[in-house]
């Protein structure tokens, strides 16, 4: 399947579930345990429709939204995805590359195989980076103080990780950590020759073992492979708000929090220094049985009251879902599988593809329900929600 015979983000998931190894593919795909979070994600946005407004010149559409002072061309940013080298060559540039040619911000996750300097060198791009915090302070530290020197304007803490997520299928197809070769993944990965010739040969030709670039170990970043890998990722369950006070006095630029669901979370976190925050639920690869974000949405944004920005992460796939989570109060959405089907599908143009595609959806849909701007959606009574049918 070509990406011009992609007409819609469900066709690039199926492109890349044909190109990309089944070990490669789940570990984007799949959510933990039952998977209940994540189909919840999916179901939230069904439960609302919009009632269009009639008659209304919605020709001077615009999808333009302002954040800390900066313009970005669309109501999206990339999220942080770990492992994106693992769906394409270099996954992580290829991203940014993408997010920098429609004027959003590509946030780099912690997790990512390349460093973190090389994604701020692509292009003029806004770059955020993504930080699990650790009981290791001084660790902490050093990569705050990296990216800071690397020029990311932003900083995302990802708080809903305290213990690794119950991803069963990852032990089932032997995608664990550290990574080790077994016969069912080689074989996976002969089958699929066009991922196995275009992502992994060239990694180990061009850059040699894949590694967490972001990671203590070897001057490079800790190998994929290595027995220390464990040891390099930081245990995360002793952390409180008094963690994210400290790396508030050393991050000078925006701080966001994600994986926040509770809105009584909501005022520790402005009392924490926190100038944003992401609602999300991993999308549904760490709790199972979470909330929908998009279900919590609302009382975050009540909670918030406008002393800061509220983001929406999980489940996307639809342009009209964006404008569904704007008309919730949200300021921008954040899409990470999208993109990362996009990536698997076709590298850097195949995350072109999926931005353009909801791109366009957007703008059908302020057409549609006679909303020519965001602002709009807030007054104009166009969302509602939707009781299916018995």
């Amino acid at each position: 399947m070509s990406l011009s015979d992609c007409a819609n983000v469900a066709d690039l998931r199926e492109a890349a579930r044909r190109r990309l190894p089944r070990v490669v593919f789940e570990y984007v795909d799949r959510g933990a345990e039952d998977e209940i979070s994540a189909r919840s994600n999916r179901a939230a946005f069904e439960r609302w429709r919009f009632r269009p407004r009639a008659l209304v010149d919605t020709s001077a559409r615009s999808q333009g939204v302002d954040c800390f002072g900066r313009a970005w061309s669309l109501p999206l940013a990339i999220a942080p995805t770990g492992m994106a080298g693992l769906c394409w060559f270099e996954g992580d540039l290829a991203l940014a590359r993408a997010a920098a040619r429609k004027g959003i911000p590509f946030i780099q996750s912690c997790m990512s195989t390349t460093a973190m300097e090389r994604v701020a060198a692509v292009g003029d791009g806004e770059r955020w980076f993504q930080l699990y915090l650790g009981r290791d302070r001084e660790t902490g530290r050093r990569l705050v103080e990296r990216a800071r020197n690397a020029g990311f304007q932003a900083l995302v803490v990802t708080v809903d990780s305290a213990v690794h997520g119950n991803r069963e299928y990852n032990a089932k197809n032997g995608f664990v950590i550290p990574f080790r070769l077994t016969r069912r993944n080689f074989v996976d990965g002969l089958t699929h020759p066009r991922w196995m010739l275009d992502t992994l040969v060239q990694t180990l030709v061009r850059n040699g073992v894949p590694r967490f670039g972001n990671l203590e170990g070897e001057g490079r970043g800790t190998a994929v492979a290595s027995r220390t890998v464990a040891q390099a990722v930081p245990p995360r369950d002793t952390l409180t708000w008094d963690d994210l006070r400290w790396m508030r006095d050393a991050w000078p630029g925006q701080i966001l929090l994600k994986g926040v669901m509770h809105p009584e979370d909501v005022p520790a976190a402005i009392a924490a220094g926190c100038d944003g925050l992401i609602v999300s639920n991993h999308g549904g690869r760490q709790l199972d049985r979470s909330m929908a974000p998009l279900d919590a949405l609302p009382d975050m944004v009540a909670a918030a009251a406008g002393r800061l920005p509220v983001f929406l992460e999980g489940g996307v796939r639809r342009g009209g879902e964006v404008v569904t989570a704007l008309a919730l109060g949200a300021h921008a959405v954040m899409v990470g599988r999208t993109t990362l089907y996009g990536l698997g599908a076709g590298g850097e143009a195949g995350v072109r593809r999926a931005l353009d595609l909801i791109e366009h959806e957007i703008d059908q849909t302020l057409a549609l329900i006679g909303c020519p701007s965001f602002p709009d959606l807030r007054t104009r009574g166009v969302l509602v929600a939707h009781e299916p049918p018995r």
